[in-house]
């Protein structure tokens, strides 16, 4: 298939070129860093941000792209599900 962006490097801007569902847990950590988290269903997310700062975001929405920078979310805390990492 012809990609004809395949030379240009993404910045943080460009589109996701990855997803990865994400298990909630706490004991591992993600293995990548995420450019943004998409909720399938709505609840709370507790998250390890890529700066090491912890933050529960209450009540995020389904259906939603959170441009987020997290490398461990957390099943304590975390009510939202179908969680998808992309990258």
């Amino acid at each position: 298939m012809k990609d004809d962006f395949a030379s240009y490097d993404p910045g943080l801007t460009a589109p996701a070129t990855a997803a990865e569902t994400i298990i909630p847990s706490d004991a591992a950590e993600l293995e990548f860093v995420t450019r943004a988290i998409y909720v399938g269903q709505g609840g709370d997310l507790s998250v390890t941000m890529k700066s090491g700062d912890e933050i529960v975001l209450r009540n995020v929405q389904a259906g939603v792209f959170y441009p987020l920078r997290v490398k461990f979310v957390r099943v304590t805390g975390t009510t939202a599900t179908d969680i998808i990492g992309l990258r």
